[in-house]
């Protein structure tokens, strides 16, 4: 009976793959920073969300001002990477534990320093803008994290694209391997294409100038309701005064679907679809600042691409100024500056009813219509972690209360 026992332990055992036993392993061990209590995590006002670690500023790398962040999960390990960017690099950090992150090492801004840094992540690599003069396109193989030996270490690049020099913000399409620069020099600041199928070798693949200036944009393979898109590659840029919508299939003849106006444009700032695809949810960065009243977000019904039809307004609770946003399931979180980060329940979205069920504010101050505050959020990890980039304070781990 014995050895009938030991032979089913074994078996069982070698059924479970390398991604099974990551995903049943306690994501971190200790207490977080501080539990949300009470409704607040220390000196953080929250709701439902906990402080698992914070980072300040000093210690990445003497940064004076945060800006972008985003994220990696080794493939290999299962080991979860957040990227910090920062006025003067870009900052590695292991969150595998998230109480007790890890600095691994500094990738150094291409030429000077700047307030704006954007990144993203595609088949392993991390891809690094700034509005900083000359800085071109970083490409940084994110697996030589695996090898870190003295944390932290100072990086270099593994590849430079030159084809532009200061860019507001990338996008990429994971499903296309193509990278998408907005707010460059380039196609009158529209989208500046460039095929990053191969990482280390990226190569300018177009652009379009048909919109105008592009802030940010979310570029898809669609799989939306519109079928006459099915499989199209679409982007839809934030393009300061409207919304474009964009087909991008042949890079070298892109074409215009739509365009969208609406009332008390501020700043068309930045957006992103549902994860249907119906509705495209945007945040207008200035209108809570020159139009008054709270946080305004601004949904859309893109049933139809080609006729795109204004649904609905959500606002918020504070006076705050909306900045970038994304979608996880049935709930968007919003990176809201003073106000920090608010997650809002999109599940009755069809039916117009939209309510905030969660906040993290790493700026406890004020919730004034100020640039100051939370920059982004990026709540994609599997485990559930959730970092959060601050202007003024660095850099934070928060995690669903109980999860």
């Amino acid at each position: 009976m014995y050895h009938k026992l030991l032979l089913l332990a074994l078996l069982l055992l070698m059924s479970c793959t390398k991604k099974d036993v990551f995903e049943e392993k306690i994501p971190f061990s200790g207490a977080p920073l501080a539990k949300c209590i009470n409704g607040f995590a220390g000196e953080y006002p929250c709701n439902d969300y906990d402080l698992l670690a914070h980072i300040s500023l000093t210690d990445l790398n003497l940064s004076t001002e945060g800006n972008d962040c985003w994220g990696w999960t080794d493939p290999l390990t299962n080991n979860e990477y957040a990227l910090m960017g920062s006025d003067k690099t870009l900052t590695f950090i292991d969150i595998t534990d998230p109480i007790s992150p890890k600095i691994m090492g500094f990738l150094d801004t291409q030429t000077v320093s700047s307030p704006w840094r954007d990144v993203k992540v595609f088949n392993n690599h991390a891809y690094v803008v700034s509005e900083a003069s000359g800085h071109g396109m970083q490409v940084f193989d994110l697996t030589r994290l695996r090898d870190v030996v003295a944390a932290p270490e100072t990086f270099s690049n593994d590849a430079f694209y030159s084809g532009f020099g200061k860019a507001h913000n990338i996008v990429i399409n994971e499903d296309s391997g193509f990278a998408y620069a907005v707010g460059t020099r380039s196609f009158s600041g529209g989208p500046h294409f460039v095929d990053i199928n191969d990482p280390l070798n990226p190569v300018a693949a177009g652009g379009f100038s048909g919109g105008g200036y592009s802030h940010d944009a979310q570029v898809v393979t669609y799989k939306g309701p519109d079928t006459d898109y099915t499989d199209k590659e679409i982007l839809i840029g934030s393009n300061a005064n409207q919304v474009v919508i964009v087909d991008v299939t042949d890079k070298s003849a892109p074409i215009t679907i739509s365009t969208i106006r609406y009332q008390n444009i501020g700043y068309t700032h930045q957006g992103w679809f549902t994860e249907n695809q119906q509705y495209f949810i945007l945040g207008d960065e200035l209108d809570e600042r020159d139009f008054g009243g709270n946080t305004r977000t601004i949904i859309f019904d893109f049933t139809d691409l080609d006729n795109p039809i204004y649904h609905t307004e959500y606002i918020g609770t504070t006076a705050a100024i909306d900045h970038n946003g994304y979608t996880k399931g049935t709930t968007y979180f919003q990176a809201n500056y003073t106000a920090g980060v608010r997650m809002i329940d999109l599940s009755n979205i069809e039916a117009k009813n939209i309510t905030e069920i969660g906040s993290f504010d790493t700026y406890p101050e004020n919730d004034l219509a100020s640039f100051r505050g939370t920059w982004n959020v990026y709540p994609y990890f599997p485990s559930g972690n959730i970092i959060i980039s601050d202007i003024n304070r660095g850099f934070f781990i928060i995690r669903k209360s109980g999860s």
